[in-house]
C-alpha cells in the first residue's frame, strides 16, 4: 500500500524486519551520490559497475593529480584510484577511489547500502543478476509490500546494494 502523497520509504527498515517508513515526496532530496572506498580495487570495481549499469566512466590516479605532486608517490600508492565517477543513466552518478595503502577499510559491519531506483522490471533484474556475480543475495529480487521489485545484493567487492522497482500495491 502506498500513502497518499508518499511515493518512496526507507526500505532498510522494511528489509530488517521493521515496518517500512514511508517518507513524504517533498522531504526527498534531490540528488545524493555514494563515494565508494576501496583498498586497491577501485579500477576494478568501477569497471565491473559499467559493465553492469553501462554509463561513462572517468577515473585518475594518484599518480595523474598533477600539483598535487603525484609524480613522486611509490609506484604502490601512484597506481591506485584518486577518484573514479560513472555517470549512468542521465541523473545517475556513482563515485569513488581507493584509500591509501595505509589506511584500511573494514567491511565486516558496513552501515550503508546503495540503493538503485531503476524504470523496469527488465532493468531490475539485469542490474541485480549483473551485481550478483561473485558476490552474496542477501535478499532475493521480488515483489515486496512498497515495490514491484525489491532485492538486496552484497557484491564481490563487499558493497551492499538495493534494487528498487517502486509501484507496490
Amino acid at each position: 500500500m502506498i500513502f497518499s502523497g508518499c511515493r518512496r520509504l526507507i526500505c532498510g527498515a522494511a528489509a530488517a524486519g521493521r515496518r517500512p517508513v514511508f517518507i513524504p515526496e517533498e522531504a526527498l532530496v534531490k540528488s545524493a551520490t555514494a563515494y565508494l572506498l576501496f583498498d586497491g580495487d577501485a579500477e576494478e570495481a568501477f569497471t565491473f559497475y559499467q559493465s553492469v549499469l553501462g554509463g561513462e566512466l572517468q577515473m585518475v590516479r594518484y599518480r595523474d593529480m598533477g600539483d598535487g605532486g603525484g609524480g613522486n608517490l611509490p609506484d604502490e600508492v601512484g597506481k591506485r584510484i584518486a577518484n573514479a565517477a560513472l555517470t549512468w543513466r542521465e541523473d545517475q552518478l556513482l563515485m569513488g577511489s581507493d584509500c591509501p595503502p595505509d589506511q584500511q577499510i573494514n567491511h565486516d559491519n558496513v552501515p550503508f547500502s546503495v540503493c538503485l531506483d531503476v524504470d523496469d522490471e527488465a532493468e531490475a533484474g539485469r542490474i541485480f543478476t549483473g551485481l550478483s556475480a561473485g558476490g552474496q543475495v542477501t535478499m532475493p529480487l521480488g515483489k515486496t509490500e512498497w515495490a514491484q521489485q525489491f532485492g538486496m545484493v552484497t557484491d564481490k567487492f563487499s558493497v551492499p546494494w538495493m534494487i528498487n522497482l517502486y509501484g507496490g500495491e
